[in-house]
Parts: C-alpha cells; sequence; structure tokens
C-alpha cells in the first residue's frame, strides 16, 4: 500500500469551558448523561445491512460500499491465518481506494457508529494479529506439531503483513487526507472549519474516519507503550460532551480509559483516577437507555478501570465520587485496603491487578523467530516496569503513618523500626518525596499541568534528622506505638 504520510502538526491551544470544580464537573456528566438519552433513540442503520464474516478480495467503486461494511465486520473469533492475511489485504485495498483515488471518494457514510467501528475493528485486528504472531513466535520448536510450524513459517515469510508502519501509515494519512487537526482548531476558535478542510475534509467519509483515526492512534501509541505520545495525539481534541467521539459510546468509553491508562503509566495518578471515574460515573448513569449492543461492548470493561481506580488509590489516596468509592469497596474492599498498607505482602495483589486490567501490549516490531527464547512477552515487559515502580513504593504507606507521629525524628531511629538499612531508607524516603510532586492537569494540552504536592504530609531531610510538617502525639506515647505498631504488622 502506497500511501504519503504528512503528520499533521500538533499544536496547543487553551482549551475552554473546561470544568474545574466538582460541581461542575457534575453538572456536565448530567448534561452528558441527558444528551446520550436523546441521542440512543434513533437507529444507525447498521441493522439493516447484510454483514459478512469474510473478506472479498476485489476493490473500486463498484464494490465499496460491500468493502466498507466488511472493514466495521468483526472478524469471525476462530479466524484462520489465511483469513486474516485475507483481511488485511482488504484494508489494504479499500484505504488506498479512499486515499489515493484522482479526487475525494464521493460516498455517503451511514452515522458516526460505522466510522468508529471501521477504526476500531481495523486496529483490533492488528492488535491481535500481533499477539497471536508473538505467541507463535515465542512457542515454535523442533518439537512443535506440523500445523504449528507451518503457520510460524508462513509469519516469517511475510513480516510486513499487519505491520506497525502500515497501521500508523494509515492512520496518519487518514488525518491528513481530512484535515481534521486543522479543523478541530479552527473550531476551537470559533471559525468555520471548512474553509481549513480542503476538498477531502468537507465530505462526512474522510471526515469522520480522520476524527476517528486520532483515537485510533491515542489506543495504538499506548499498545506500543509510548503513554506521552499517546497524549499527545489529543492536542486537538476537548474532552468535554461536545467531542464528536462522546456520540458513540463505545469511541467515548476507549478514549477516556486510554487516556487514564496514559496517565497511570506516567505516574499521574490524580488525573488517571479523574479520567475513570468520569467514565464510569457516565456508563452508570446511563445504563438505562443504553442500546445493548453497544452497552455489552463497554460493560465488560468496567472491572479492569476499577481495578485501574484501586491501584491509583493506593498509591495516591484521594477523595472519590461517592458512585465509585461505593462501587470500588464492594468490588475491592478487602483487596484495595491490601493495597494500600502496601509492603511486601501487596506486591502479587498489585500484578495480579494491573495485568488483569492493563491493555494487551503489543511490539512495534516482527518477533523473532530463528530464537524464540529472545522474544519477550510485552504484557511481562510492561508488568516488570509497573512492578519496579511498586517497589520503590511499597513501604511509602507504612513511612508515612510513622512520619506522622513526629515533627522531627531521626532517621536510624526510623529504619530500626522498619529493620532495614538506614541508606535503604534514605532512599526510601527521597523516592516517596519524589513521587508526592505530580504534574496535574487542569486545561490545554493533556500532556500539561502544574505541578503540585499531592501529599497532606512534607517533609525534609537535614543530615540524619527528618523534619515533617506536624505531631500528633506525645513521644512516649508513639514509642510504645511504634514497637506494639511493627510487632503487629
Amino acid at each position: 500500500m502506497a500511501l504519503n504520510i504528512q503528520r499533521a502538526p500538533y499544536e496547543t491551544a487553551d482549551r475552554r469551558n473546561r470544568p474545574t470544580e466538582e460541581d461542575e464537573l457534575d453538572q456536565e456528566e448530567d448534561a452528558m448523561a441527558q444528551d446520550y438519552s436523546e441521542q440512543v433513540h434513533f437507529e444507525d442503520g447498521m441493522n439493516d445491512l447484510d454483514r459478512t464474516a469474510s473478506y472479498g478480495s476485489q476493490s473500486g467503486p463498484q464494490d465499496i460500499q460491500a468493502q466498507l461494511q466488511a472493514a466495521a465486520t468483526p472478524l469471525e473469533y476462530q479466524a484462520t491465518l489465511e483469513t486474516k492475511f485475507a483481511s488485511y489485504d482488504n484494508y489494504c485495498s479499500l484505504f488506498h481506494y479512499i486515499l489515493n483515488s484522482e479526487g475525494p471518494v464521493d460516498l455517503d457514510v451511514p452515522t458516526y457508529y460505522w466510522a468508529w467501528d471501521v477504526i476500531d475493528e481495523f486496529i483490533y485486528q492488528f492488535e491481535s494479529f500481533c499477539r497471536y504472531r508473538n505467541r507463535i513466535a515465542r512457542s515454535t520448536s523442533p518439537t512443535s506439531s506440523e500445523d504449528e510450524t507451518s503457520e510460524a513459517a508462513l509469519l516469517r515469510e511475510n513480516p510486513n503483513t499487519w505491520g506497525c508502519y502500515s497501521v500508523l501509515n494509515v492512520l496518519y494519512s487518514l488525518i491528513q487526507r481530512s484535515q481534521i487537526n486543522e479543523q478541530l482548531l479552527a473550531m476551537k476558535r470559533n471559525e468555520d472549519p471548512n474553509t481549513v478542510a480542503g476538498d477531502y475534509g468537507t465530505r462526512p467519509l474522510y471526515r469522520m474516519l480522520g476524527y476517528f483515526s486520532i483515537i485510533g492512534l491515542l489506543r495504538v501509541h499506548c499498545l506500543l507503550g509510548d503513554f506521552s505520545l499517546a497524549l499527545k495525539t489529543l492536542d486537538d481534541i476537548e474532552l468535554n460532551k461536545k467531542a464528536m467521539f462522546a456520540r458513540v459510546m463505545a469511541a467515548h468509553f476507549t478514549t477516556y480509559y486510554y487516556v487514564g491508562f496514559s496517565y497511570l503509566m506516567l505516574r499521574r495518578y490524580a488525573d488517571a483516577i479523574r479520567m475513570f471515574s468520569h467514565i464510569l460515573v457516565y456508563v452508570s448513569r446511563t445504563k438505562n437507555f443504553q442500546k445493548n449492543a453497544q452497552y455489552d461492548s463497554v460493560s465488560k470493561k468496567n472491572e479492569q478501570m476499577y481495578a485501574l481506580i484501586a491501584i491509583c488509590v493506593a498509591f495516591n489516596p484521594m477523595k472519590l465520587d461517592d458512585t465509585i468509592h461505593t462501587a470500588l469497596r464492594e468490588k475491592y474492599g478487602d483487596q484495595l485496603v491490601r493495597l494500600q498498607r502496601g509492603g511486601p505482602e501487596s506486591l502479587g495483589l498489585f500484578e495480579e491487578l494491573f495485568r488483569s486490567a492493563c491493555p494487551k501490549f503489543i511490539s512495534p516490531t516482527p518477533p523473532d523467530f530463528d530464537h524464540p527464547a529472545v522474544n519477550v512477552d510485552p504484557v511481562d515487559h510492561h508488568t516488570a516496569i509497573f512492578m519496579s515502580e511498586v517497589r520503590n513504593t511499597m513501604f511509602s504507606p507504612t513511612i508515612r503513618s510513622y512520619l506522622k507521629l513526629y515533627t522531627t525524628m531521626d532517621l536510624k531511629k526510623l529504619a530500626g523500626f522498619l529493620e532495614v538499612e538506614p541508606e535503604q531508607l534514605r532512599s526510601w524516603l527521597l523516592v516517596n518525596k519524589q513521587r508526592s510532586r505530580q504534574t496535574r492537569w487542569s486545561e490545554g494540552a493533556l500532556l500539561e499541568g502544574e505541578t503540585v504536592n499531592m501529599s497532606d504530609l512534607d517533609y525534609a531531610l537535614q543530615g540524619d534528622l527528618i523534619h515533617t510538617s506536624e505531631a500528633k502525639v506525645g513521644r512516649k506515647l508513639v514509642d510504645w506505638y511504634l514497637r506494639n505498631l511493627v510487632r503487629t504488622y
């Protein structure tokens, strides 16, 4: 597929009408729920289409409608490798026709839902193929069955099929053709977007595919582990009820999930909690009048979202929305206490929740079929990165509870309570203090924000002395309390 990629420039613009207070946020969520309840009463027309489970190999104006329908149709779960290859060829043919025709393709697209389904299914098949290819490469051995060996040979001979470059090529090209970033910037300035849309961007086909390609880039970059670039892709999209993605429940949910997860991996836990809480509250308020198909596709992710909130709250304790707090206690009551307590006993639980809730990461390059042992599972890789952060902070809750009892405390004395070396404790204190300062987003680009202290306790090291902000009880009582706390912990 020959597509000319010219990445549209990402310009930062001030985002207006963003809620900054909790009551304004609640009002916006209520308005979004009401707006969605009105939207879901119309049919999108896709139910009347004769969907097929396989893809054709022809391309051209005469069968473009059939290809469009096929592109939005989920591939069979047990599809063969040949079918996956044929699906890739069909997508290449379809996007080549849309992007490289002599002029804009004149087609009427059904709805926003259809455009989202095309981009969502395209990325899902890319993601599942990469995971499948990596699994085959890691399991191939001289004792493998004949079918596994033949599949490995076929995958080895076609390294560019469902390649990372090809997928990014399509998404960036759709964005460039539609001039969607320029249109979004014009709308922020209250200008007519058609003045910068060009011949392609004025067509609904290109405008909607280009818009949802931005959401697709967020997802792909997050799957590849580039969380900063994932957030950067949304520079021109405002996260509010007026955004186009808010009209499609699956797109709305996907956007906030990947934004929230990117914030978590960048250690911006307060921002991650805000994103997860927003979409979960929204889902709870709209579940009674959502379409069954749409609601079923996102309700399965709710457990993952709550698991991620539990992780974030353990790192960064903060007040939650009453709905979220109640649900979190019901789902992870005892587990949440263990996470917040920290210590070595919490490591297994952190890893379990992370693995169950994280995206299914993929590798940007094809695996090495000649040396299966060198192929690392991307999920294992990112889990290891996450767990290194957990180990660095697993004693922070205990240290914090001790420091709140003194205004001044000797480093060696606290090390004795914790039964660790003083220098090890010093490193933990430095890590804990550094982690307590986070960048918090309020407006503008998602990567921007103000650096604030997220902890209610501050301290400073002066030699072997730890100076804290306040003391709660007398020294003799503290000494007795700490000794008994260490025994019972």
